[in-house]
């Protein structure tokens, strides 16, 4: 995958919240926290990691989103995946 900065990161992480789970993309912002701000409940946070998947390319591991909160966490989880090899 080619080298993609935060800002595609949310651009993409706004999208597959909007598809998901029929968000306003207006309401998403770094700073929601998904689960107070967005109404998403672990099965959705479920969901969710299995779209990133699809986007990163790489398995994502339950202890690398177990201390995601906010939107902002995602993108940076992301941004590691990616720049791991």
């Amino acid at each position: 995958m080619t080298q993609i900065n935060n800002n595609q990161i949310f651009n993409q992480v706004q999208t597959l919240l909007v598809e998901l789970f029929e968000l306003d993309a207006n309401d998403i912002h770094l700073d929601s926290h998904l689960y107070q701000d967005l109404d998403l409940d672990s099965i959705d946070a479920v969901d969710l990691v299995v779209r990133l998947q699809n986007f990163t390319g790489k398995k994502i591991q339950p202890d690398e989103f177990k201390n995601v909160r906010t939107v902002n966490d995602v993108v940076i989880a992301v941004a590691d995946l990616l720049k791991a090899k």
